[in-house]
């Protein structure tokens, strides 16, 4: 794509932001897995097992999202299988019980889920040149987010009405429709955009063998870590919640909150600074964040104040490395750099749930934290040992010229 390639439309880009936040929706439900499920009878095992269900899901999402997108386009890929995004969350809510019949539908969202994760920053990396990535991939995730933050909103909202928490999910199902229908409808549109690239590459041994042997690795490495952090935390909020007595939805309310405000305040600063600096620094946050909700933490005010950290942490961090995959990926494989980076998140996001519900069911809540807390400092370490060696490497040149 032409570096002079035409700005995106304002109402393009909206839509499109607006169908990602309802999609969202159905992927921030399962967030009430764990309270649902709890509810019936089961634990955060049992939750984990469901959640965890949908990383095998996936990873067929991913290696067939670029066939897909050949055959019907990006945009009509991720609007067929977001429908399967309403038969998950109605399967949630309709199933009985917590039995393997809710594994299927924990298949079901990862299909859905995993083509839209995919394909969506894929979409937004065609539109846009390689300087404004950063930009748009942080009003893309911003949305996104923002969607899996609302989701046990709904729950909180439906508890507080009388209703149970079932409704959530129902709500969730019908924000996917809309979702869907929105995607089907952008087609048309996105294929009037000039700078629209017509297909998606698709996953090879060889273009994943050049990209894994790139520094495009590192960013790759850090979002499934930080998808550990992230699929962990909140996976499990509400029972960190009921364990100090606090309510689930302040949590939600201020990862949220920070992550909407720092979009519209401080993204367009953060995106033209050094990434290495901005992810390491931002990766460090977050380990403040967990070190909160571990030691810190013991009121409605404090528990706000760390979810903010985390949002603001996370959320730009991804933002960031996001940026990074794309970028750093060699030349003609920047489709598989995002194939990989989005397959990577999947794996923290939705596997690690099933050992963090196991740790919580055998060793507690505390044990959870301090291992969600050293996967944290593995992540902000690679940033530090980056800039390390980018620092020693000037030394070096400087020394030879």
């Amino acid at each position: 794509m032409s570096a002079a390639a035409p700005p995106v439309s304002s109402r393009l880009f909206s839509l499109f932001c607006l169908a990602s936040y309802l999609l969202s929706l159905s992927y921030g439900s399962t967030f009430l897995l764990s309270l649902l499920i709890g509810s019936r009878g089961g634990n955060e095992l049992d939750a984990g097992s469901v959640i965890s269900a949908a990383m095998l899901s996936t990873f067929a999402a991913v290696i067939v999202s670029g066939h897909l997108s050949d055959l019907l386009g990006a945009a009509r890929s991720i609007a067929l299988f977001s429908l399967l995004l309403v038969v998950a969350s109605l399967g949630f809510a309709l199933t009985p019980g917590f039995g393997n019949l809710l594994l299927f539908f924990g298949l079901m969202l990862g299909l859905g889920w995993g083509v839209f994760y995919t394909l969506g920053p894929i979409i937004v990396a065609s539109l846009v040149t390689p300087a404004q990535r950063a930009k748009y991939f942080a009003l893309l995730s911003g949305s996104m987010m923002t969607g899996i933050g609302s989701g046990p909103l709904l729950g909180r909202a439906a508890s507080a009405l009388g209703y149970p928490v079932t409704a959530a999910f129902y709500l969730a199902a019908l924000a996917s429709l809309i979702g869907a229908l929105l995607f089907w409808r952008l087609d048309v549109q996105l294929k009037k955009t000039p700078s629209a690239s017509a297909s998606v590459a698709r996953i090879s041994w060889h273009a994943t063998a050049r990209v894994l042997s790139s520094r495009a690795v590192f960013p790759i490495i850090m979002v499934g870590l930080g998808g550990c952090v992230f699929g962990g935390l909140s996976s499990f909020q509400t029972s960190y919640a009921a364990s100090r007595s606090l309510d689930y939805s302040l949590f939600f309310f201020g990862f949220m909150g920070a992550a909407i405000s720092s979009r519209m305040l401080i993204a367009g600063f953060v995106v033209k600074r050094d990434p290495l600096r901005a992810s390491c620094l931002l990766s460090g946050l977050m380990m403040v964040s967990i070190l909160m909700f571990g030691f810190v933490v013991d009121d409605g005010f404090s528990y706000v104040l760390a979810a903010m950290m985390l949002g603001v942490g996370y959320g730009l961090t991804y933002s960031v490395i996001n940026g990074l995959a794309a970028n750093e990926a060699p030349s003609g494989t920047t489709s598989q750099s995002l194939l990989l980076f989005s397959l990577s998140y999947f794996v923290g996001v939705f596997g690690f749930p099933l050992l963090a519900g196991r740790i919580i069911v055998e060793h507690g809540m505390v044990t959870l934290l301090l291992t969600v807390l050293t996967i944290a400092l593995l992540n902000w370490l690679i940033t530090v040992g980056r800039l390390i060696w980018r620092h020693v490497s000037r030394i070096k040149t400087l020394q030879q010229a």
